[in-house]
């Protein structure tokens, strides 16, 4: 009886979408009553004429939903969605506190002068937590050094192996422990 109810309650999936559909997909999922999450960052866009400032989803192809698996072909069933993130066949659940992490990195690129880059999430390194500035309290791992005071840090989504990379001051940082992360 608990794993019934475990399956049944709603947790975070990360739905990878046709090509380009992530906001009509969030706007689907929303129509459905469904939490839903799409970050997006501010880019620059060069039309012929103009340039203009274009919201694009922070990990394309993706848009986290909240769900029970009871609803898992209403989801699938969306146009739009391709697929649910899957690992030997199961949906995969993205634990709140990465999505939280997500959420704060989305809100502090939007209040910085940062242009994320898109990298495949690595495990290796130490996991720190920026201390101070529009990313305080995001988490990430130690990517890189560059230069004596700056590192590359990696935010990201392990459940769908996909993250940001994003230089910082080295003193903005704090180590933590891996349990910490």
């Amino acid at each position: 009886m608990v794993a019934v109810t475990e399956t049944l309650a709603p947790r975070w999936y990360a739905c990878y979408t046709r090509s380009r559909h992530e906001k009509r997909v969030d706007q689907r999922l929303r129509g459905q009553g469904m939490e839903v999450f799409l970050p997006t960052v501010a880019r620059v866009r060069q039309w012929h004429d103009r340039e203009k400032v274009v919201e694009w989803p922070l990990f394309p192809g993706y848009v986290f939903a909240r769900f029970g698996l009871d609803a898992l072909a209403r989801v699938l069933g969306t146009p739009g969605v391709a697929t649910v993130v899957r690992f030997n066949g199961r949906p995969v659940a993205i634990p709140e506190h990465e999505i939280e992490n997500v959420r704060r990195l989305a809100y502090g690129l939007g209040r910085a002068d940062a242009d994320p880059e898109p990298v495949p999430m690595v495990e290796t390194g130490r996991p720190v937590r920026i201390t101070s500035g529009p990313l305080e309290d995001v988490r990430g791992i130690v990517a890189e050094h560059r230069g004596r005071d700056r590192l590359l840090i990696t935010v990201g989504l392990q459940s769908i192996g996909q993250g940001m990379k994003v230089e910082v001051d080295a003193g903005l940082v704090e180590l933590l422990e891996i349990e910490d992360r």
